[in-house]
C-alpha cells in the first residue's frame, strides 16, 4: 500500500529553508553557485533567491558527494557530469534528498528515544522549608532601644 501525503508539496524555498533542510550555512550554498552552473536560484521582488525543488535535490547530491562521499569540487563536477550523459542525475539526485530526509528522521527518532528512557530525577513529595540567611542590617533596624537599659519597669 503506498502512502501519499494530502499536503501539497512544497515547490519553491527560501535560502533560510533550504539551509535548514541541507544543515548548510547560506555563504556555502552562495559559494556553491559559483562552482556549480546547474545552481542559480531565481529571485523574488525583492532580490531574494528562491530555489526550486529540483535545486534541493541538486544542493543534497553536491553536499553527499562532497561531504560523505569525500569528492573535490572538480571531482563531484566531473561526477555530476557522468550522471547527466547517463541520465541518472536527477534519479541520483532524488535519491540523495530522501537519504538524508531519512537520516533526518532516524536522527529524531533516536533523540525522542533517549528522552523517553533516561531516568527521571526523583522529586520530593514536599519541598522543604529553607531558612533564608537574614542580614545584620536588618536585625539592627528592628531593634528597638529604649531610654531605660535597666530592663525595670
Amino acid at each position: 500500500m503506498a502512502v501519499t501525503s494530502r499536503e501539497p508539496v512544497q515547490e519553491f524555498f527560501s535560502i533560510g529553508e533550504v539551509c535548514s533542510l541541507t544543515e548548510l550555512k547560506p555563504h556555502v550554498l552562495r559559494y556553491w553557485e559559483g562552482q556549480f552552473r546547474f545552481l542559480s536560484p531565481a529571485k523574488n521582488r525583492s532580490g531574494n533567491r528562491v530555489y526550486q525543488r529540483r535545486e534541493v535535490e541538486m544542493i543534497q547530491l553536491v553536499k553527499q558527494l562532497l561531504y560523505t562521499e569525500k569528492y573535490t569540487i572538480e571531482g563531484a563536477k566531473r561526477r555530476l557530469d557522468e550522471l547527466r550523459k547517463s541520465s541518472e542525475l536527477r534519479p541520483t539526485a532524488r535519491q540523495a534528498l530522501e537519504v538524508a530526509t531519512w537520516q533526518s528522521i532516524e536522527g529524531e527518532l533516536r533523540q525522542i528515544l533517549r528522552d523517553l528512557t533516561a531516568p527521571v530525577a526523583a522529586t520530593p513529595v514536599s519541598s522543604p522549608v529553607i531558612a533564608t540567611p537574614v542580614s545584620s542590617s536588618v536585625v539592627a533596624s528592628s531593634v528597638v532601644t529604649s531610654s531605660d537599659d535597666t530592663g525595670e519597669e
